[in-house]
């Protein structure tokens, strides 16, 4: 059974081309650590992070930072938390949307037992953000807004332009989560008013898992309380965590194949359009939509969540099947017909109370630049025969 991956909102499959390859070279021809060594092959493996360091800059046009900006972490979460617990101080409020993912709210929650306090921006039942809202809940004491870019539940894009003008007209700081968006979307740090941006490598950016990070403005990092500390290889005559970048933040040895791996990565990107590999996944997802709207129009056994058109959103859609076990559905398509999903509540249960798909959740498609149209159209035919819909050909060739 040939078998069709379209949970690329969990983690892009295939990785970028050379990615399996700078891995496995790395550690195969050398695996020499960095900042720790005085020799050739430490040097050289240096240089290579360095150059990721600026690839990623690059990408989030992060002009007014420099390669030391851009701290390495494992994944996105721990980005996240090592910001959000390294900013906030007891009486600090915060601003966050009804959309989150638990990478931001679980850490919220624990800094509410420290005396940090929030307040969530409502959305609408499709995710989308209501920004003017916020307004109302500004206080003295706001310090910092962090949102997502694009919802991981249902795909709803955040209006981050008007979030970072919002934040820069109540100067308060502006934390963006990318997991969903990096190599997929242009992100410009300076034009959207960004002050801390978290990444992930091995979602659209294509890289391996276990590698993520963060960017930060000088001013910001200054402010930041590291969450680790331990050796970095310098200064290593004091006991002081190091006040200077990326050492502030990046104790111990870090994950070198996964960093490669990411300049791998990041090199494919740069020689490929991030237009063209979204207009793709654009026109699948909109393939998909019209699919599943044709086959049910009432929604009866296969209900769309969210938005139903391509307009403001990313490659991430989300169904119900009313009447039918939405385990039941995601097991059957796997195992019957080799597609696999995800279903539940994708660790988001913030963003389903808001789209109402709490506490069922759903099933989520999520597709990739390597996803085809032919890919697409098997998952409409697979859950029409599920869930007992019939299928004609011209359903979906018309489409």
């Amino acid at each position: 059974m040939k078998k069709i991956y379209l949970d690329q909102a969990s983690t892009s499959f295939p990785k970028a081309p050379g990615t399996a390859e700078a891995v496995f070279h790395y550690l195969s021809q050398s695996a020499v650590n960095v900042n720790r060594g005085s020799y050739d092959a430490a040097y050289s493996v240096e240089e290579q992070i360095f150059d990721t360091r600026e690839q990623l800059r690059r990408l989030f046009h992060f002009t007014s930072g420099k390669g030391k900006n851009v701290i390495f972490t494992g994944n996105i979460t721990a980005s996240l938390n090592i910001l959000l617990k390294g900013i906030l101080r007891p009486k600090d409020h915060v601003l966050v949307t009804s959309m989150e993912h638990n990478a931001v709210m679980r850490p919220l929650m624990q800094l509410k037992e420290t005396g940090v306090t929030f307040d969530r921006i409502p959305c609408s039942p499709d995710g989308s953000l209501m920004l003017h809202e916020a307004e109302n809940l500004i206080r003295p004491e706001t310090r910092l807004l962090v949102c997502l870019h694009a919802s991981n539940v249902c795909g709803t894009l955040m209006p981050v332009q008007e979030i970072g003008n919002f934040c820069r007209k109540h100067k308060i700081l502006f934390l963006l989560d990318t997991a969903q968006t990096a190599g997929v979307l242009p992100i410009d740090m300076e034009a959207l008013h960004i002050d801390a941006l978290a990444f992930t490598g091995h979602k659209g950016l294509g890289g391996p898992q276990g590698i993520g990070g963060f960017l930060i403005r000088d001013n910001l990092a200054a402010e930041t309380v590291p969450l680790l500390s331990g050796g970095t290889g310098s200064i290593s005559h004091t006991e002081e965590v190091p006040g200077f970048l990326p050492d502030r933040f990046e104790p111990g040895t870090p994950n070198i194949p996964g960093i490669l791996g990411l300049h791998a990565a990041l090199t494919y990107l740069e020689k490929s359009s991030l237009e063209e590999r979204f207009c793709h996944e654009m026109e699948l997802t909109d393939y998909f939509l019209k699919g599943i709207q044709n086959l049910d129009p009432q929604g009866k056994r296969l209900r769309l969540i969210g938005r139903k058109t391509v307009r403001d959103r990313c490659a991430v859609v989300s169904l119900q099947t009313p009447g039918m076990d939405m385990a039941r559905v995601a097991f059957e398509l796997d195992t019957v017909y080799g597609i696999m999903t995800r279903v539940g509540l994708h660790c988001a249960p913030s963003a389903h109370k808001t789209i109402g798909t709490y506490p069922e959740g759903t099933i989520r498609f999520s597709f990739g630049p390597e996803n085809t149209k032919e890919e697409v159209k098997a998952a409409l035919q697979a859950l029409a025969e599920i869930t007992g819909i019939g299928i004609q050909e011209e359903s979906t060739d018309g489409i």
